[in-house]
């Protein structure tokens, strides 16, 4: 599906209010932007002069990059339900440890560790949350949205990267891009929708077992 309509689609399952998990296979290319985010910011403007559509989330964080192939992955859960507990804003590996597993049962070893804090402008390279890193690289990372009664925590797997589309939407180095990594650059060559329905599986796994 599009970016704007795996958003739509999150939103839709918050408001149902039940626990959930999905894992989508992006169809476009396209930058999301998290809530905080001003609309006269840089990036968008540049994003609208190269013809790349900016959907706005509900979530935090910055701007991402989005291609088709990505696996976008989101969990929803009960606000009282215990897997989310009072520390939800840090629990990434606990909200993420099915992204973890299903990562190093294909051979790429990941952890969820602070972000770089190099560039505020785009989400896996900010100081904001936590990101998935293998080694010094960021593969991923997540962003949340709380309701009265219901969490949505979901996250970007980059299926590939266009560095140098990066770098004119979201100035940055060439450097920074390099900071950066994705499925295909660590070695995992599965189609998206297999990868997708395996990452689900995972990710339904590893909050079932808490």
């Amino acid at each position: 599906m599009s970016c704007a309509e795996d958003v739509r689609t999150d939103e839709a399952i918050l408001r149902r209010g039940v626990p959930a998990v999905r894992v989508a296979v992006l169809s476009d290319r396209a930058v999301s932007y998290g809530v905080g985010v001003h609309l006269e910011a840089p990036f968008l403007a540049r994003s609208t002069k190269e013809g790349v559509p900016t959907v706005r989330r509900t979530t935090g964080g910055s701007g991402l990059l989005h291609a088709p192939g990505d696996l976008a992955w989101s969990v929803v859960l009960p606000r009282g339900d215990p897997r989310v507990g009072r520390d939800f804003v840090r629990a990434y590996a606990r909200l993420g440890e099915g992204v973890v597993r299903f990562l190093v049962e294909r051979g790429v070893p990941v952890r969820w560790q602070d972000p770089p804090g190099t560039d505020p402008d785009y989400c896996f390279l900010s100081a904001r949350g936590l990101v998935l890193k293998h080694g010094e690289k960021v593969l991923g990372g997540a962003a949340q949205h709380l309701t009265r009664g219901t969490l949505l925590h979901h996250g970007i797997l980059p299926l590939v990267l266009d560095r140098p589309l990066l770098q004119r939407l979201f100035g940055l180095s060439v450097a920074a891009t390099e900071r950066l990594t994705s499925l295909r650059e660590l070695g995992i060559e599965d189609g998206s929708e297999t990868l997708a329905w395996k990452l689900a599986a995972s990710l339904a796994d590893s909050l079932n077992r808490r």
